[in-house]
């Protein structure tokens, strides 16, 4: 700290390769003097700090009152020394004593750095904190920086910040290698201390800001389509469902709202381009785009697709409950591999849809 010049030069350095002001770290040096103050002095830490970036200015002072008799070191002065320093002070007034900061001493400095430190890993936080806040529930391109071996988990970059994707966020075709660009979902963001996706070097039950980072959430491909699709992103065509079994199937459920657009097509996109980028970017998931309908029954008939129903009964006395019924030779088809495709479209629906052949109804 004597070298005034090279304090005010390694702190711009760090506002400009970290991102961290000036006076935010300022006022985290402010802090450790006080401290350090406190633990020298007695407890005294009545401190003054006068810190004048322009005029390479850094003077730490400590208030004392002047006694006859110096009991506490720490928070007095005799008379005849604060005299030396302010010859009209008198008895029971205060003196503010120049310090060099030498008198800190090994304690005082180790304090003022770990503080310092800190204050830099607050800073990096709270800078990490916004950029993710800013991108919440947004799809961005992460670089993958590296992948542990044995978990499968990866560590990412986006912009400044590194974020952690789990193995189980991942969708079961990724092959995460070193320098892939990948797009991820930024499902959420919080500052807590219950922490499921690390950011940079948080470790586990430490508190800070954390990023719930996905590529297995619904409203990922929402976003993918939202910017493959300009019909999406100017209002003309809604995407009002999405139901999603990452990296099998997704059904997405669209809505034009211009009788000249045709909703799946927009989605399609010319020969197939728009939803094909987006099959890549998933690794080859297969994607169901239907058409959504106000009236439940043409909507749970289209849900089913690419079985044909026959007709959908709406149960009365069992709230969001139907029968769907199809060609004998499509059942399987409308249940799908696994009873996939009636899981996504009762999902896409909200109805509980019992699937029948049409011989169990005539």
């Amino acid at each position: 700290m004597k070298n005034n010049k090279e304090l005010f030069e390694a702190l711009s350095l760090l506002e400009v390769e970290r991102g961290i002001s000036a006076d935010f770290m300022f006022d985290k040096i402010k802090k450790a003097i006080v401290t350090a103050c406190k633990n020298s002095y007695n407890g005294n830490d009545d401190v003054l700090i006068d810190i004048d970036e322009d005029k390479g200015k850094f003077e730490v002072y400590l208030r004392k009152t002047v006694v006859e008799t110096v009991s506490d070191f720490g928070r007095e002065i005799s008379l005849a020394d604060a005299r030396a320093i302010d010859p009209g002070t008198d008895i029971g007034e205060q003196v503010s004593i120049k310090l060099d900061t030498k008198e800190f001493g090994r304690i005082a400095a180790q304090t003022a750095r770990n503080i310092i430190r800190q204050g830099i890993r607050d800073g990096e936080r709270g800078l990490m904190l916004q950029e993710f806040e800013s991108k919440r529930q947004e799809l961005v391109t992460a670089i993958v920086e590296k992948v542990d071996p044995r978990s499968g988990s990866a560590t990412l970059k986006i912009g400044k910040s590194e974020a952690f994707l789990p193995k189980n966020e991942q969708l079961n075709s990724d092959d995460l290698k070193e320098g892939d660009h990948i797009k991820v979902y930024i499902a959420d963001v919080k500052e807590g201390d219950h922490i499921k996706v690390y950011i940079a070097d948080v470790k586990e039950g430490d508190k800070g800001p954390w990023a719930f980072i996905s590529r297995t959430h619904p409203d990922m491909v929402r976003r993918m389509f939202e910017k493959e699709v300009p019909e999406i992103y100017d209002g003309t065509v809604e995407i009002k469902q999405v139901a999603r079994e990452a990296g099998a199937r997704t059904k997405l459920a669209v809505l034009s709202k211009d009788k000249n657009v045709d909703a799946i097509g927009a989605c399609i996109g010319p020969k197939g381009a728009r939803v094909n980028a987006i099959v890549e970017e998933l690794g080859g998931e297969k994607i169901d785009i239907i058409e959504y309908d106000e009236d439940p029954v043409k909507f749970i008939a289209a849900a089913l697709a690419p079985a044909e129903v026959l007709n959908v009964d709406i149960d009365p006395e069992v709230e969001n409950s139907c029968t769907a019924i199809v060609p004998n030779n499509q059942l399987s088809l409308a249940i799908g591999n696994k009873g996939q495709n009636a899981r996504l479209a009762a999902k896409l629906t909200g109805f509980k849809i019992d699937i029948k052949p049409e011989h169990e109804v005539n």
